[in-house]
């Protein structure tokens, strides 16, 4: 029953630290962006038309999509909020009843 415990223990602290992994994978991106700027054509002014091409982002995430993802992580939250107890009170001993 002791080995099963810590078997148990390694996969949590595998668990967590994959989640830290794939959380700090996905903000790496955005911590290292930086501004690029051209350098200036031979007159001195501003380097035009052979640069990058700068894509202009328009709109975003619609609500209906933020709704529909907030409404899902609601419900997978409550689903295993719910699996978690019902687990918890089958490992409990009935109480024997006062004589």
């Amino acid at each position: 029953m002791n080995r099963i415990r810590h078997i148990r223990r390694l996969i949590e602290v595998l668990a967590a630290l994959a989640c830290a992994l794939l959380g700090f994978s996905a903000l790496t991106p955005a911590a290292f962006a930086s501004t690029i700027t051209l350098p200036p054509h031979g007159d001195g002014g501003p380097a035009t038309g052979t640069g990058p091409v700068h894509t202009v982002i328009v709109g975003g995430m619609p609500g209906w999509q933020i709704a529909l993802i907030a409404a899902g992580a609601a419900v997978l939250a409550a689903a295993v909020a719910v699996s978690v107890d019902r687990a918890r009170s089958g490992r409990r001993q009935a109480l024997s009843p006062a004589a």
